[in-house]
């Protein structure tokens, strides 16, 4: 990591007076010190211009009454969502880089990014059920007919599973969700009048005559996985319904998703004794513009016996805006809220920090979160320099949260999403609670803070400002304050 940023400790009433006085929303002269090694609260600061890449440093709770007019503070009795966790796809793609590195190279990355003590901590994977866009090949894990000829395949048993036990070695509690891009082919038709088989990877419906073997193909999943020490904490049952053109992809309209899951998937879970969460849709915010899709979940939800079975929805970020979010907890506020999906590529500065890093944060980290969602997951965590291993009919532009140098696999380039991810996972634990807060409303800085089972607090705040901006933050019982750099993104946490 680059050289740590000055951070300045207060350690009297008259010092923090003074500098409170003196805070008018500009830059303004401090004295230089070295970064603190220990201190109250622990700190990771990354700044659009790459001067500091999740920088630790700590600063100590000031002395005295907190008498600092420029104050965020926290009220833990307004409280929120509860939180699930942060993290990244591990596709096929992404287990196939990771297995390129050499063992020690790869352990050291990803316990910076999955360890709780000695990385990011995060703490959500999301995988595919069979093949997705950035898979090795198209595939499902039934594409025999007859749902006797399941088995997991090449890609589950050589890339997958094995970077998914690597990483459970070094955060045992992480959740997984999965998620299938196609059903077998043999269960798939043309469209639901004409009912004519569909032989393509790309497009068509599921056959309601194949839903009860379509129900086993996820329970003999679930029960694969365990049985490889790999616990699916949630599914959802289509990856982008509305999409008929990724490669793989399968339409699923919200009527679809309610009879599949009321009349098969759900009670085939409950009578597996299976604890795993379903979440509906899995798709933009905007319904791809198709009106008899708007408000997909709630639809799905005013069937009582089909609601029963769904934990909540989830969301991708390809269109519309996160307000959507708002709106469908409006509707069904006993529902929960995850994010799941959002891309960077050649088409919106992909490998730009300094561009990508603020909206990133904005739009996607705290967005989602201050919008309701329970849990951010972005797409590939790993892909190497020619944006692969890719797919004709895929994703050829995308980049991942962090590209590999394919002339070495060693050489890595960290994008927006790894910082976004990490500056959440890191001191947002899984079970902690988004509280209020109130006083400072600064023009260019978003934040969210939180509540963690352990009692401890975390704040993740986003300042867009061309100056550094000091700021304190209060609980109640102790402050602090802070110089935060322009154009960064810094994570707050202390008991």
């Amino acid at each position: 990591m680059k050289n740590l940023k000055k951070t300045i400790l207060f350690g009297s009433l008259f010092s923090l007076m003074i500098m409170a006085c003196g805070s008018s929303g500009t830059s303004e002269i401090v004295p230089e010190s070295p970064p603190a090694k220990t201190g109250d609260v622990l700190i990771y600061t990354t700044t659009a211009a790459r001067t500091l890449e999740f920088s630790k440093s700590y600063v100590d709770f000031g002395t005295g009454v907190n008498m600092a007019p420029r104050t965020i503070r926290l009220n833990e009795q307004i409280r929120y969502q509860t939180m699930d966790g942060f993290g990244s796809a591990i596709t096929g793609s992404t287990a196939y880089n990771l297995l390129r590195m050499s063992q020690e190279d790869r352990t050291r990355f990803l316990k910076e990014t999955f360890s709780i003590s000695e990385g990011m901590g995060q703490s959500y994977i999301r995988i595919a059920i069979g093949c997705s866009d950035f898979s090795l090949s198209e595939y499902t894990l039934n594409d025999q007919p007859g749902i006797e000829n399941f088995a997991l395949q090449e890609e589950e048993n050589k890339y997958v599973i094995p970077i998914l036990k690597e990483i459970l070695a070094i955060n045992p509690s992480i959740k997984v969700l999965g998620s299938p891009w196609t059903a077998p082919r043999w269960m798939k038709v043309n469209d639901l009048t004409s009912l004519q088989a569909y032989d393509s990877w790309t497009g068509g419906h599921l056959n309601p005559a194949y839903y009860q073997d379509y129900a086993t193909y996820f329970i003999k999943w679930l029960k694969a996985m365990e049985a490889e020490g790999i616990h699916i904490y949630a599914i959802t049952p289509q990856n982008e319904p509305l999409n008929p053109q990724n490669s793989a992809s399968m339409l699923m309209y919200w009527s679809e998703q309610r009879d599949f899951v009321r009349d098969a998937l759900g009670p085939q879970l409950r009578q597996a004794e299976l604890s795993t969460k379903i979440y509906a849709f899995d798709h933009n915010y905007n319904y791809d513009n198709i009106a008899s899709q708007e408000d997909y979940p709630v639809k799905i939800y005013e069937d009582a016996a089909a609601a029963s079975f769904f934990a909540g929805a989830a969301y991708h970020n390809y269109g519309g805006d996160k307000a959507e979010l708002i709106d469908i907890h409006n509707k069904a506020p006993e529902k929960e809220l995850i994010f799941t999906e959002t891309s960077i590529g050649t088409w919106n500065n992909g490998q730009n920090l300094g561009k990508r890093l603020l909206d990133d944060m904005k739009e996607v980290a705290l967005g989602t979160i201050n919008n309701w969602s329970r849990a951010v997951i972005v797409w590939n965590l790993m892909l190497d320099s020619e944006r692969g291993p890719n797919r004709e009919g895929g994703c050829q532009t995308c980049f991942g949260a962090v590209d590999i140098n394919s002339a070495d696999y060693k050489t890595m380039k960290k994008n927006s999403h790894y910082f976004i991810i990490g500056h959440l996972s890191a001191v947002v634990k899984p079970g902690a609670v988004r509280i209020g807060t109130e006083g400072l409303v600064e023009d260019g800085v978003t934040l969210s803070a939180f509540k963690n089972i352990d009692n401890s607090y975390a704040v993740v705040l986003a300042n867009e400002n061309n100056v550094k901006k000091r700021i304190t933050f209060d609980d109640g019982t102790k402050f602090f304050s802070y110089d935060i750099p322009a154009q960064s993104v810094v994570s707050y946490t202390w008991r």
